[in-house]
């Protein structure tokens, strides 16, 4: 009995481990473990793996569905051209950071990806697992996408008390599957791929390419936020570098959170130092925290662009463009999803660039390990945002109040 309840002190002892830790143990574990395990073992992670991502494929139509639609009918359509404005500057800086990390990308990580890196993010062809379980999915991305953002608009429009409350419960369906079912397997999974590509020599080539990546995302979350500053002091002749200063309370509190919505009471009482009206404050902050995502939008155009070249995959602009854009209209159910942005990132990812789950996988370990940079990024961004749309509203003869 004693050997009983020491396991499952264990136990409960590293399920209070954070995402981040256990993900970090998955991939220092899977590359030990990928340098003795025999051929048969590692197959049986190929297998878990194989269901695992067919899993996946099947419950991303449906992520797509229950957190997109809720969240577009939330934002509904009555605050007005006030709230019409504050969506609007919010998805364009969000596109604007997507569009910068492509940019970037594009010229910097040709040069930093080997070439023999190429078919990396791909399952080693000669693994295959011991049994194939198919589980299609119901809707295509592109066809659940339509779908979440014609019911969110809908629901939005109509006022539709019944649909509205049922797809909020739908949200809370799939949220309790994301939390209970695909993050707590999450490590195993990337344990098993980084134990596949171990085994066939290909691990130490991804985490080098990603270590020279990684410091340009870091770069790049600080040149976001010095052009939204100097954006938002530009527009209130104000000094860009002490509103900056100002807000980062916040920006290190969502550093160690890694939450938005728990860092709004401090971006909250930063954005009123700023001189922003406590009215404009409490309306934009809170919405912001939700909507702009240029921190997230960075790291996932990044680390996509980086396995596309990796595996070989299309990255004009167009397609990106595409991707992008996508990623700004999903991503507002990001703040709600165990996981962050990410998790509703996997549709665009599949259906726009055509990721594969093990390449998701990738996306999404990588992301969780950049989560608190991205995060204080974004929040940091919000306080910008209340600045500029407390200048706009104070010009004379320019009336944005709720209609």
């Amino acid at each position: 009995m004693d050997i009983f309840y020491y396991l499952c002190a264990r136990m409960k002892r590293i399920k209070n481990i954070g995402l981040l830790p256990r993900i970090i143990i998955a991939i220092i574990l899977g590359i030990v473990a990928g340098n003795f395990l025999t051929a048969g073992w590692v197959r049986v992670f190929v297998t878990f793996n194989y269901v695992f991502s067919q899993y996946l494929g099947f419950l991303i139509p449906l992520i797509i569905i229950g957190l997109v639609a809720p969240a577009i009918a939330d934002i509904g359509r009555s605050a007005g051209k006030l709230l019409l404005l504050t969506v609007g500057i919010a998805y364009l800086d969000t596109i604007l950071a997507g569009i910068l990390a492509y940019g970037t990308g594009s010229l910097l990580f040709p040069s930093l990806v080997d070439a023999q890196v190429a078919p990396t993010v791909q399952k080693a062809e000669e693994l295959q697992p011991y049994f194939m379980v198919q589980i299609p999915a119901m809707l295509d991305v592109m066809a659940a996408l339509v779908f979440a953002f014609l019911m969110g608009i809908g629901i939005a429009y109509t006022d539709s008390v019944a649909l509205k409350k049922g797809f909020a419960e739908f949200r809370e369906i799939i949220s309790k599957t994301i939390s209970t079912t695909i993050i707590p397997l999450l490590p195993l999974y990337i344990f098993g791929i980084f134990v596949g590509m171990t085994f066939t020599g290909e691990a130490y080539h991804i985490l080098a390419v990603f270590a020279k990546i990684i410091c340009v995302i870091f770069v790049l979350h600080i040149i976001i936020l010095v052009y939204e500053f100097l954006i938002a002091g530009g527009f209130s002749r104000r000094n860009p570098l002490k509103l900056l200063i100002n807000m980062l309370p916040a920006y290190f509190t969502a550093l160690g959170t890694s939450s938005s919505a728990a860092t709004i009471p401090v971006t909250l009482r930063r954005t009123i130092k700023n001189g922003v009206s406590e009215d404009i404050a409490g309306f934009t902050i809170p919405l912001c925290a939700t909507i702009h995502m240029s921190g997230s939008m960075m790291k996932i155009t990044c680390c996509a662009l980086t396995i596309c070249l990796i595996a070989g995959l299309p990255y004009d602009f167009p397609l990106f463009l595409h991707f992008i854009m996508l990623l700004g209209i999903c991503m507002v159910a990001g703040p709600g999803v165990p996981g962050g942005a990410v998790m509703a990132a996997l549709g665009p990812l599949a259906g726009v660039l055509g990721f594969n789950p093990d390449a998701q996988a990738l996306i999404i370990a990588l992301y969780i390990a950049m989560d608190s940079f991205g995060t204080a990024c974004n929040v940091t961004g919000d306080g910008a945002i209340a600045v500029l749309m407390d200048s706009i509203i104070k010009k004379p003869n320019v009336d944005y109040n709720h209609e």
